[in-house]
């Protein structure tokens, strides 16, 4: 038999290591020299460098991943099973609200095709219902998905009987599927055809490691040190070995799904690849599979905390009156969770994601029914006092410390804080791992200012101390530098007999680093395994802390989803993403009843503003200071013809409610005097405004 000669990479490797029958096909000639280059490791070149790279290549992908038009940029056609000639398919995508499709067929056999384009992947998938006549409204109805010719049953959906607007029946979709398929299986009061208003989607790029030169430009590379300086041509050629083992990776992740609960340690050898795992197209898909096969069924009833908020702003003001902070929001909240004779049953936070809220909160003095915007409230109210958002505040709770850099003005990494040594209270530390576990498994954020030390302990990475360390006490990495590298005569002349074998840790407590160490002074040929012992004290000096904050998460979260997770996605899981500009903003806002001109109205009101002006922005609509979360905007829903108004918002729908602006100044001005001034929750007892 004649073959073709064997001509790309993957067939090269299929070649090689597999076994065939009868007479194997020759490979083309290779370019040595290219493949050389591929093969060789270059000069000086780390295991960190490939990380830094692949953190490179994961960031520009994730960049390229999102579209601004779902429909233009991912939608091929779309095909229906029946229609009247004045109902057409057209109609399913014109965004006119007087118009629909209608079907015109036997009932059971309606349905609508979508074609995708190559590489696009669902978000979310709406039906747009007309509701004009009640049997013609879908009250069943089943998504299929996959190749034309081996769709695969993905969800039924039965629509509830009091929706007339729009059904979310797909969500969350991980990888590309050819052809969705959404089948009527039946109408409300048995009816015969079927009539909708559109099709909606967001959706967005499947993950796509197309590789050039141009991508390693130097202003490219300003967010990445280890790479900055190094040649082109070494990064471009390195960055298609990463990609050829990113695309091998993916072959073999899928034979670990499914995995049952036993095989979750297996996961651990995957450790060493994390930084690539995030680059694979299955990477997530194995996330989410831990995720749902270790949920738990959420409560049927949330519990109620009544929780007296004044008392905790008056104990923010002073806390050195109450060190065990009982009036702090965090304490209150706790301490009605806890166990007790009235409340045996302890929340497990193992609830799918969709089960958004935990508790519900009854604020003391403030008129607030709490469908989630209260408890969000709640949330950030947590994250504010164990880690204040500002470094001139004195601390509300005794469960963390501001690091040394607060203090120092030449840090980049100024607003962090580690976990106390000095605080033995491992119970709610475990209740603070527990937390971030539930808010890794749901939408909701729990901000937690913490460095790369604490993160890489929390999801098993090596520390490192020159570079993870520098996030907590920046002088103190130089000075041992330093003094490793100092001649004798320099030591004795900077140090003399002062320097002893303590240091001070993050809660400003001396220690001793060996018996006595305080009256032992350290000899020029003995400061190397001085360093060494004050590494060894400062990476371990919250050792205990973050091991029961583990101990939480874990109750919460399965291993294997620490051993798939960075450092900096668990950060991201838990406490959303920290830097808010408006491009970020623009993925998470859908407008509703808006034209154009008053869309652009408002991105261009927005175009000032800070990132704290934008963080302030979420908070006053959703109760959260982070991204991501989804936001609707709506016209006004007073008095539509009234102009320059204040705008309004309601947490618990994450919904703003903008007025007309006659220009953009004045949307901008009013807009930010809302977020900085209207910020409480209801305080006037009208429980409905």
């Amino acid at each position: 038999m004649d073959y073709k000669p064997v001509a790309s990479w993957e067939q090269v490797v299929d070649l090689t290591y597999t076994m065939q029958l009868g007479e194997r096909p020759m490979p083309v000639e290779p370019d040595e020299a290219v493949v050389q280059k591929l093969r060789s490791t270059p000069p000086n070149w780390s295991y960190e460098q490939d990380m830094e790279l692949g953190r490179f290549l994961y960031d520009i992908t994730e960049r390229d991943q999102h579209c601004k038009d779902c429909f233009k940029d991912h939608l091929n056609s779309i095909e229906v099973s029946s229609q009247l000639d004045d109902f057409k398919v057209t109609h399913l995508t014109d965004n006119q609200g007087d118009t629909y499709w209608e079907s015109n067929g036997s009932p059971g056999q309606h349905w609508v095709r979508l074609h995708m384009k190559k590489g696009s992947v669902i978000k979310k998938l709406w039906l747009m219902l007309n509701a004009c006549i009640n049997s013609y409204v879908p009250r069943r109805v089943a998504v299929y998905g996959g190749p034309a010719n081996r769709l695969q049953h993905l969800r039924t959906v039965l629509i509830n009987e009091n929706s007339y607007q729009d059904v979310c029946i797909l969500r969350d979709m991980k990888t590309h599927m050819p052809v969705l398929e959404i089948r009527i299986l039946e109408c409300r009061e048995q009816g015969y055809n079927v009539r909708l208003r559109g099709i909606k989607f967001t959706s967005f790029w499947e993950r796509d490691l197309s590789l050039n030169a141009d991508m390693f430009q130097t202003a490219q590379l300003v967010r990445y040190p280890l790479l900055e300086g190094v040649d082109t041509d070494i990064l471009y050629h390195r960055a298609i070995v990463i990609q050829r083992f990113i695309q091998l990776l993916d072959s073999v992740l899928g034979y670990l799904i499914p995995i049952s609960d036993e095989s979750d340690s297996s996961f651990s050898v995957l450790r060493g690849m994390k930084p690539f795992l995030q680059l694979c197209k299955l990477g997530k898909t194995l996330v989410t599979h831990c995720l749902q096969s270790s949920e738990s069924r959420p409560p049927c009833m949330l519990p109620k905390l009544l929780i007296n908020r004044q008392l905790a702003r008056e104990h923010r003001a002073h806390p050195e009156l109450d060190p065990s902070g009982r009036n702090t929001v965090f304490t209150q909240v706790y301490e009605n969770l806890k166990p007790s004779k009235t409340n045996n049953h302890l929340l497990n936070y193992r609830w799918p994601q969709t089960h958004s809220q935990w508790w519900e909160c009854d604020f003391t003095t403030e008129g607030v029914i709490d469908n989630g915007g209260g408890f969000r409230d709640c949330l950030t109210d947590i994250s504010e006092e164990l880690c204040p958002s500002s470094g001139d505040v004195p601390m509300p709770l005794p469960f963390f410390v501001r690091t040394s850099n607060q203090g120092n003005s030449s840090s980049d990494t100024r607003d962090m804080y580690v976990p106390n040594p000095s605080c033995k209270d491992f119970p709610k530390y475990e209740w603070i791992g527990q937390l971030m576990g539930a808010a890794l498994r749901s939408k909701e954020i729990l901000v937690l200012a913490l460095p790369s030390l604490v993160w890489k302990q929390l999801s098993g990475e090596e520390v490192i101390w020159s570079k993870d360390f520098a996030a907590v006490d920046v002088e103190l990495v130089k000075l041992l530098e330093m003094l490793e590298e100092v001649d004798r005569e320099a030591f004795n002349f900077m140090f003399g007999k002062e320097l002893t074998y303590t240091t001070v840790r993050s809660d400003q407590r001396v220690v001793e680093l060996i018996p006595k160490g305080s009256s032992t002074v350290v000899r020029f040929e003995d400061r190397k395994e001085f360093i060494h012992l004050v590494q060894k004290a400062r990476l371990e000096e919250s050792k205990e802390q973050v091991a029961a904050i583990r101990a939480g998460l874990l109750r919460v979260v399965p291993q294997a989803v620490l051993d798939l997770l960075t450092w900096q996605q668990l950060e991201r899981k838990v406490c959303g993403n920290p830097e808010v500009t408006v491009d970020e903003l623009k993925k998470f806002i859908t407008f509703e009843d808006f034209d154009s001109t008053r869309v652009q109205q408002f991105w261009d009101a927005l175009k000032n503003f800070t990132s704290e002006d934008l963080s302030r922005f979420l908070k006053f609509i959703t109760g959260r200071s982070r991204l991501p979360v989804q936001l609707t905007i709506y016209p006004d829903r007073s008095i539509p013809e009234r102009l320059d108004m204040m705008p309004e918002a309601s947490t618990c729908s994450c919904s703003l409610f903008l007025p007309k602006y006659s220009s953009v100044k004045t949307c901008e001005e009013l807009l930010r005097f809302a977020v900085y001034n209207c910020m409480s929750i209801d305080t006037d007892k009208n429980t409905w405004d």
